[in-house]
């Protein structure tokens, strides 16, 4: 069995909460461990507040516009994608950057983070996320969902807008719904 929504939400504040309780909801009833469902429901929130923020080009007297979520459970895996109408991202958020994991500290080889699925030797491709300043009242949401999601992907789409969507291997609660069928 697989579960599959879609939302078409208002560039407003009150559009994320909403979101994420839908998630949680739906987890929660297909029997989805706690630990998982809250941190896709806090990539979630993150993806859902940069499209809010970041997802339109209003000006004066424009309509404030919408942004998209869909979300898909299926099998194993959860995938969440959030689509705007923004300006997209600049061109230093699509870079990616090849590290070997499991490196010796006398390597050259980057110490980020990568799935814990990734065997040690192995060459992958990870974002490069700009670490924002100490002080800085924003600019974590794009480092938090790296982190709290297994696979993330940033986008831009043809014409205009942005499109994050990540993924996260799903753990079940004994008896889950879901998992059952």
């Amino acid at each position: 069995m697989s579960i599959w929504w879609s939302l078409h939400l208002r560039r407003e504040a009150a559009s994320v909460p909403l979101a994420r309780r839908l998630l949680l909801g739906t987890m929660e009833t297909a029997g989805v461990d706690p630990d998982v469902s809250f941190d896709l429901s806090v990539a979630l929130s993150e993806a859902c507040a940069n499209a809010v923020e970041h997802g339109g080009g209003e000006g004066p007297g424009e309509a404030p516009g919408a942004y998209q979520v869909t979300a898909y459970l299926d099998g194993e895996k959860c995938r969440i994608e959030v689509a705007d109408s923004g300006p997209g991202f600049p061109a230093r958020r699509m870079v990616r950057r090849t590290t070997q994991v499991g490196a010796t500290a006398n390597s050259t080889a980057s110490a980020t983070p990568v799935p814990a699925a990734v065997s040690a030797g192995a060459t992958v491709t990870v974002p490069v996320t700009p670490a924002p300043a100490v002080t800085a009242e924003g600019g974590r949401g794009l480092c938090l969902i790296e982190q709290l999601a297994d696979h993330v992907h940033f986008r831009n789409r043809p014409g205009r807008g942005a499109v994050v969507s990540f993924d996260k291997i799903l753990k079940w609660r004994e008896g889950a719904l879901l998992r059952a069928m």
